[in-house]
C-alpha cells in the first residue's frame, strides 16, 4: 500500500458544528464519509461483508440523527453511496433531508468480501471457518478470505481509487459518501498510513479535504456528536477490524 502526503488536523468542535473551509475551497474537494447506520447483524455482532442486510429500527433513526446534522451544515451537492440496502438507505435519508439530493451507487464503496466468513457470528468463525477465519486475522495485507473474500490490499485498491474518482469529479464541492467500517478504516490508512483508525461507529462522520497533488487531509474523524443525546448510540461492531 502507498503512502502519500497526508495529515491529520484538528476535528470538529465538540458539539459537531462545521469548522468554517479555506478561502481557496476549489483546490480541493471536501469529503463527508458516513458509515451506515446500524443493522441487526451489526447488533448481533454477524460478519455481513457483501450480503445485504437491511438497517434494523436503531440504524434507521442512526440514520435520520445524522441527516438532519447535516441538513443543517453547508450546502452538500451529491451523495454516492455503496449499493448494498444498509449503506443505500442511509444515503437516500440524508439525500432527502438535505434538498432532494442525487444519490450514486458505486459498489466500489462496497464492504469488504469476506468469503466463508459471510453470515458466520464473528465469536463463532475461528471455530466453524478456520481457515477463513485465519486467512481474516492475517497480518499479510495480500491475504484473501477461502469462498471468495478479498485481501485487504484489495479492498484498500478498490475503495481508495473510487474515493479519488469522486474527489477529482467534484473539485470544490462538498459531498458526502456513505460506506462501510472496512472502507473507512481502509481511507484512514491512505489519509494516515502511520496512525491508527480506532473504532468507526454507525454514522459517524469522517471528513477528508483531498486537494492538489494527490494529498488527503483527515479533518475529522468517528464524529457522532448527532448522536450524543439519544438512545441510539451502539456498539461499533464491524467498524472495529471485523465487518461493517
Amino acid at each position: 500500500m502507498e503512502d502519500s502526503d497526508s495529515r491529520v488536523l484538528p476535528p470538529f468542535e465538540s458539539n459537531g458544528e462545521y469548522l468554517s473551509r479555506s478561502d481557496d475551497e476549489s483546490a480541493y474537494t471536501e469529503i463527508i464519509v458516513v458509515r451506515h447506520g446500524e443493522t441487526e447483524w451489526n447488533a448481533t455482532k454477524r460478519m455481513q461483508g457483501h450480503l445485504d442486510i437491511e438497517l434494523n429500527d436503531v440504524g434507521r433513526k442512526q440514520a435520520a440523527a445524522v441527516a438532519h446534522r447535516l441538513s443543517r451544515g453547508p450546502k452538500i451537492s451529491i451523495v454516492y453511496s455503496s449499493d448494498l440496502k444498509r449503506a443505500l438507505d442511509t444515503a437516500e435519508t440524508i439525500a432527502s433531508s438535505c434538498g432532494g439530493l442525487q444519490v450514486i451507487k458505486d459498489p466500489d464503496l462496497r464492504e469488504r468480501h469476506l468469503g466463508d466468513l459471510q453470515g458466520v457470528v464473528y465469536h463463532e468463525a475461528s471455530k466453524t471457518c478456520h481457515n477463513a477465519y485465519g486467512a481474516f486475522s492475517s497480518h499479510r495485507t495480500n491475504q484473501e478470505i477461502p469462498g471468495g473474500g478479498e485481501s485487504l490490499d484489495q479492498l484498500y485498491d478498490r475503495c481508495t481509487s473510487a474515493v479519488e474518482r469522486i474527489g477529482s469529479k467534484h473539485k470544490g464541492e462538498r459531498v458526502v459518501v456513505v460506506t462501510h467500517g472496512g472502507v473507512i478504516r481502509s481511507l484512514f490508512e491512505r489519509a494516515c498510513p502511520t496512525g491508527q483508525a480506532g473504532r468507526v461507529p454507525n454514522t459517524s462522520v469522517n471528513i477528508f479535504f483531498l486537494s492538489e497533488g494527490d494529498i488527503w487531509t483527515i479533518k475529522s474523524w468517528g464524529d457522532v456528536s448527532h448522536l450524543n443525546q439519544t438512545e441510539y448510540l451502539n456498539s461499533a461492531f464491524g467498524g472495529d477490524g471485523t465487518s461493517g
